[in-house]
């Protein structure tokens, strides 16, 4: 059945990849991508920051299969552009834009500070990706300087200066939404794993853009506060006890020497880890600053049929974890045990990464069983699935990372691959 899985998923993919472009409308002034075809009740028409970051790695893919070199790059560029437009003069980057305008939460005039989630860290390496395909950076050399401040706002606003790691502003639009490391937790509380992972891919990748227009000092700054942000990860987001990554605590009370009751002993450590087991402690893997020794310990986790691996790849929330639950939601969606087409393809990607070639094909195989019998059971693909009986739980004809599946089945033919940066 696999093979006819991957033909029907790679003609669908193929034929309908073109269902999330947008031609410019209202305060979109360039062609953009959407998640979604323009039928499904979600996402059809909004410009989202990290799933435009995994359509360009589809349609680049669509691209290599079909010979049709460049046939998306107007939208691709498009989407970078958009969100470069909406970027305020301190370098705040809108998460999601609609044609009536930006996405605002909370106090827009920023009054009382920088207090809200913006942009997630990937602009750099979307325009990265493209600028592969294209052979050269040169086309959004203009845009160099706004993306420098978006990150600058980044390591502004985001960094916890006692460990040096990256945390949310508060648990609004934070990618993985319900993740129970951020979600309801206070304010400026938890470095996530997944939040730094992404930065430190982010950074390296303005350092290959620099690098490819000439700015060679510039870029190998960037990448030093990359290996920075590596260093400050594995210093404290690493668990040696249980060989995993997790995300950590900085919600503490500063350090007062006139206070008798903590005097004698004031606290020594500035975080402490959430032995929380979602799939976003994978993601080091993705990013590829663990040693082959954590690898081969994650590797170890990751099989463990008590926790993440499941019949249709990997549950995004272990489910030994009390708030584990497959329920369909929305705003938030719900990643708190539900197989989400993007969380196995970044760990299949981290699987592939670092050698564990067998994993990574099971894993793929996996997804393209997952989807195959969707498609031929609805005609469509959904946004997250059950993940011991692969039924659909929500949101008809999601598209967005879901045709990553055309890049996976690329990978088990022996075909060539359009990855991400």
């Amino acid at each position: 059945m696999i093979d006819t899985w991957k033909s029907d998923l790679r003609t669908y993919v193929t034929e309908h990849a073109t269902q999330m472009t947008r031609e410019p409308s209202g305060v979109l002034a360039h062609p953009y991508t959407v998640p979604s075809s323009p039928d499904s009740p979600y996402y059809s028409n909004a410009l989202w920051d990290w799933d435009s970051w995994f359509i360009s790695v589809v349609l680049g893919q669509v691209e290599l299969e079909t010979g049709e070199a460049g046939r998306f790059g107007v939208y691709e560029e498009g989407t970078i552009r958009n969100f470069l437009d909406h970027t305020d003069a301190d370098g705040v980057m809108p998460l999601l834009l609609k044609p009536e305008g930006p996405l605002l939460h909370g106090d827009p005039s920023r009054a009382a500070g920088f207090s809200q989630n913006m942009h997630k860290p990937i602009i750099a390496q979307q325009a990265a990706l493209l600028s592969r395909r294209r052979g050269s950076a040169e086309w959004i050399s203009d845009g160099i300087p706004v993306i420098q401040s978006f990150l600058e706002r980044y390591l502004e606003s985001h960094i916890h200066a006692e460990t040096g790691l990256a945390y949310w502003q508060t648990d609004f639009a934070i990618g993985v939404d319900n993740d129970p490391s951020v979600y309801y937790r206070p304010d400026r509380s938890t470095a996530s794993i997944y939040l730094n992972s992404l930065l430190y891919r982010e950074l390296l990748a303005f350092g290959s853009l620099l690098e490819d227009l000439d700015r060679l000092p510039e870029a190998n700054r960037w990448r030093g506060r990359a290996q920075d942000l590596a260093d400050a990860i594995n210093t404290h987001l690493w668990d040696e006890r249980d060989g995993t990554y997790y995300s950590a605590d900085l919600a503490f009370r500063e350090i007062d020497g006139d206070d008798w009751l903590h005097s004698g002993a004031p606290r020594s450590w500035s975080a402490l880890l959430l032995r929380v087991d979602n799939w976003s402690s994978f993601l080091p893997l993705w990013a590829g600053f663990a040693s082959q020794e954590q690898a081969e310990r994650m590797r170890e986790r990751l099989q463990d049929t008590r926790t993440f691996r499941a019949n249709f790849g990997v549950r995004t929330l272990s489910r030994l974890e009390k708030p584990y639950n497959l329920r369909a939601s929305n705003n938030p969606s719900n990643w708190l045990g539900p197989v989400w087409g993007i969380s196995n393809y970044l760990v299949f990607r981290g699987l592939e990464k670092y050698g564990f070639t067998d994993d990574a094909r099971e894993l793929a195989e996996q997804t393209v069983e997952l989807f195959g019998r969707d498609l031929a059971t609805t005609g469509c693909l959904h946004e997250f699935y059950n993940p011991d009986n692969g039924e659909a739980i929500m949101t008809r004809n999601f598209q967005n990372w879901n045709f990553l599946v055309l890049n996976l089945i690329a990978y088990l033919d022996g075909r060539p691959v359009v990855a991400e940066f």
